[in-house]
């Protein structure tokens, strides 16, 4: 399967392709295209290569440059990617390159479970109150390309992976630029002859070129070491997904650690949120609504306008937003559950559900490894 892989500088229309829609980041462009007996293969999730060799891409903007980042590959239907798989993102568009994997437990709300085998139940006042089943589901620890941080800056948070500080600042936060999580789905790979294919501060120190393995990125010691001694902090357990009028929000909490202050222990979490527009029609996100409940027996609720300063926008052409925030508790557990308000054209309001996630502490303490920068200190 020899298909270029084009990219879009700007990153202005992608769209996510699996099932029924069309990948408008790839320019599948069969390297000899007078040879009319060229064998094609059909990809199977997504049916790109047609008798026809269609070409799937938009046409191109007003001064918007097309780049050749390497060769599409068919994505894995079964298994996971290795260490080192270069890729495209489906929904944001932007180059990355997979670190390691997850095992997360996906707990979805779309779909009616049996009894067994559920999720144990939430706590009073959140909305449904249904236990749902939770499956295993596989993401990715990567880091972005550089350069395509600045275009998705509007969509996707680059400095959504955060730590608590290793000193006395109990409120200071750091985040690690161009570190995500993805699922995957998510992954549409590609390979490349280029022995630096991803501009980031530490691709050459997590990864070496091997031209003898497949894919050519092994991991060094410094990833291993990395990876075991923040483990804890970087690791992925439980996701959470719910569909209200086509706009789909899947929430990850993670643990960050403690800390004492005043006397009192203080815990705290990140929580990572996608919201996906799924239908036709155009919406704004407007409000937000969340209720926080701590072991402590507080009840607090929260209400304020958009997100993290902002109101985005979900189109067809860009569905998707994805942001981080924090929450801390003086308990070492709690629960969250709320909800968005979203406008549409016609100026007519919906409330979106938020699914309920819990708020879980762990042994350890706050991190004691190495963290390697480049930092970014967000207190």
């Amino acid at each position: 399967m020899a298909a270029c892989v084009i990219r879009r500088t700007l990153l202005s229309n992608v769209n996510k392709y699996c099932r029924k829609r069309t990948i408008r980041t790839l320019n599948v462009n069969l390297n000899n295209r007078r040879n009319v007996n060229i064998p094609h293969l059909p990809c199977t999730s997504c049916d790109v290569f047609s008798n026809q060799q269609k070409r799937f891409m938009s046409s191109r903007p007003e001064g918007k440059v097309l780049e050749t980042v390497g060769v599409f590959e068919a994505p894995k239907q079964q298994g996971k990617y290795e260490t080192g798989q270069l890729f495209l993102h489906s929904v944001f568009g932007y180059r990355g390159i997979v670190l390691f994997p997850w095992h997360a437990r996906l707990y979805d709300r779309d779909i009616s479970p049996p009894t067994s085998e559920s999720k144990p139940a939430e706590p009073p006042g959140a909305h449904g109150s249904k236990e749902v089943k939770g499956k295993t589901h596989t993401y990715y620890q990567v880091l972005i390309d550089t350069r395509d941080c600045l275009h998705i800056a509007q969509r996707s948070q680059t400095e959504a992976v955060t730590f608590l500080a290793n000193h006395d600042d109990s409120r200071a936060l750091y985040a690690i630029p161009g570190l995500d999580y993805v699922s995957h789905e998510d992954i549409l790979p590609y390979n490349s002859t280029d022995q630096v294919p991803i501009q980031h501060e530490l691709f050459e120190r997590f990864l070496m070129y091997d031209a003898s393995k497949v894919p050519p990125f092994t991991p060094k010691d410094t990833l291993r070491a990395w990876q075991e001694k923040n483990h804890p902090w970087l690791e992925l357990s439980d996701v959470h997904r719910e569909t209200t009028e086509n706009i789909r929000v899947t929430v990850i909490p993670f643990y960050m650690g403690m800390r004492e202050a005043q006397n009192s222990h203080v815990y705290w979490w990140r929580y990572c949120i996608r919201l996906e527009n799924l239908g036709d029609e155009v919406v704004q996100l407007r409000e937000r609504h969340w209720r926080i409940f701590s072991l402590s027996g507080t009840l607090e609720t929260v209400r304020g306008r958009g997100v993290v300063g902002r109101e985005p926008v979900l189109s067809k052409e860009q569905p998707a937003f994805q942001y981080s925030s924090h929450v801390s508790l003086q308990a070492p557990s709690g629960h969250m559950w709320g909800s968005y308000r979203l406008e549409r054209p016609s100026g007519t309001f919906f409330d979106v559900r938020i699914p309920p996630f819990s708020l879980e502490s762990k042994k350890d303490d706050t991190p004691n490894g190495f963290l390697p920068g480049p930092f970014t200190s967000l207190a």
